[in-house]
């Protein structure tokens, strides 16, 4: 791409911004190819596996050196057009952006905010530090983002998330000082996305950058009154403005003296292999509290903790949906698990999922992780893990359910020689078993095939499914 290609205004203020020698460097890199990353999924595949995996389908795979899952991939290779991408072993994301959850450090057993969660980038890589243990909320504002997010997060494997389709103000008022650690990659005017997005060059002007640096400054606000004393604040964008980046930094230390700012980084795709990315972190003055002396959003009003006690699936603000779970749901439920899971692991559910443990909207189970805040009047995208339907008498499992289990979890398995055949809902044949099946790929769990006289069933979704031959 040419120079000449991009705002003119956009010109003008680099050249101001960086001064003449380094503004050249930075606005020729715009005729170079832009970069191309992915993440390897640790909850699907370990790092060694992934690498072997990877070298038999011919993908050639660079570090990116500011992010321990990353790698880049080459411009002609396809990797989202690959099986063992559907099966949530990796995620495509721009290198830069990467930097983001390395600087907010997830640790397990945190209850961690991405409060501009979609598309679900920086939340799966968030989930993959967290193995599971704590909660994760990912909030996203536009409904069909969030959408987009709770099917990442589904793809992903991830089990401990509640996806929320909330203003930021709104999540404010409900978990004041709540969160251990919190993420805004703030909604921005978007400079570095020029390479990868064209359209991005025709919406940007002056005034969007003003209008995102103030609309920035609101959600900051939110997001400090939710950030438990002690707790890690990191804000981003993928823009180059000071107004937006810098100067709003500066902002918050300023309004909030109990922000400090730990560190900055800026990656620029002059100098750095990427498409450009800002992050700063600030720790909140104060001794941070316990997990459990803070699982309950409602304990300054003297409430008592509800995390899991109602259906958390409601779609309106101000609305439960009805409660529907009781003894025959769950009771199909361990059925199911018994016939599917492993013994041990068949047992323990059977200890272990309680009716009260249970969130039900219509005839929807999920299981919450262990923490989990109340959403009563929220409009929550996601409840936790998505387990599955009761519908006549008997319990249809969730592919939700399927991405989350690892394949020496089920007492069977089998193992796709054409993965796009069940991709595209084929049927497959199969000798040796019957009932319920997790299908994968790679030994990657891609979703659920129900096995009677030879005859794998596709239970892949169907609003899911590829149509490439």
């Amino acid at each position: 791409m040419k120079n000449m290609e991009l705002p003119q205004d956009f010109q003008i203020r680099i050249r101001e911004q960086l001064g003449r020698e380094e503004s050249e460097k930075f606005l020729a890199s715009y005729q170079d190819e832009r970069t191309y990353g992915l993440r390897y999924n640790p909850l699907k595949i370990d790092r060694d596996r992934f690498l072997s995996v990877s070298a038999q389908m011919r993908l050639e795979l660079e570090p990116v050196p500011w992010a321990g899952e990353g790698f880049y991939y080459r411009a002609q290779d396809t990797p989202g057009r690959l099986a063992l991408h559907e099966a949530g072993a990796y995620y495509i994301q721009e290198p830069s952006a990467m930097a983001v959850v390395e600087l907010l450090g997830p640790e397990p057993g945190e209850m961690i905010l991405d409060l501009c969660g979609a598309p679900g980038g920086k939340s799966t890589q968030i989930a993959g530090r967290m193995k599971g243990s704590g909660v994760l909320v990912s909030n996203e504002i536009v409904a069909s983002r969030a959408k987009t997010l709770s099917r990442n997060i589904e793809r992903m494997g991830v089990t401990n998330a509640l996806v929320l389709n909330e203003t930021p103000q709104r999540l404010a008022e409900r978990f004041p000082l709540f969160f251990d650690r919190i993420v805004v990659d703030a909604p921005c005017s978007g400079e570095g996305m020029f390479r990868k997005d064209p359209p991005a060059r025709g919406e940007w002007s002056l005034r969007q950058v003003e209008v995102c640096a103030a609309r920035q400054r609101e959600i900051l606000s939110c997001a400090v009154s939710m950030l438990k004393p002690g707790g890690i604040l990191v804000y981003s964008t993928c823009t180059f403005a000071p107004s937006e980046n810098e100067e709003n930094a500066g902002w918050l230390t300023a309004r909030y003296p109990e922000m400090t700012l730990e560190h900055s980084t800026h990656i620029w795709p002059h100098l750095q292999k990427g498409e450009g990315h800002y992050a700063v972190r600030f720790q909140k003055a104060g001794q941070a509290v316990s997990a459990l002396e803070q699982s309950d959003p409602y304990r300054h009003k003297g409430r008592k903790n509800r995390a899991i006690s109602h259906c958390a699936c409601n779609k309106k603000s101000g609305q439960s949906g009805k409660q529907t779970g009781g003894p025959d749901s769950r009771r199909l439920l361990l059925e199911f698990l018994e016939e599917v899971l492993e013994p041990d692991l068949a047992a323990l559910c059977k200890k272990s999922l309680t009716s009260e443990r249970l969130v039900s909207f219509a005839d929807v189970i999920y299981l919450p992780a262990d923490g989990t805040p109340d959403t009563a009047g929220l409009k929550t995208e996601r409840a936790g893990l998505r387990l599955g339907c009761c519908r006549k008498n008997r319990f249809e499992p969730s592919h939700a359910l399927a991405m989350a289990l690892k394949p020496e979890q089920v007492k069977q398995t089998l193992e796709l020689e054409d993965p796009d055949l069940y991709l595209r809902g084929g049927t497959i044949s199969c000798r040796g078993l019957s009932g319920w099946t997790l299908v994968t790929v790679q030994g990657c769990s891609a979703g659920w095939g129900k096995v009677s006289g030879g005859v794998l069933k596709n239970h892949y979704p169907k609003g899911l499914r590829i149509s490439r031959t």
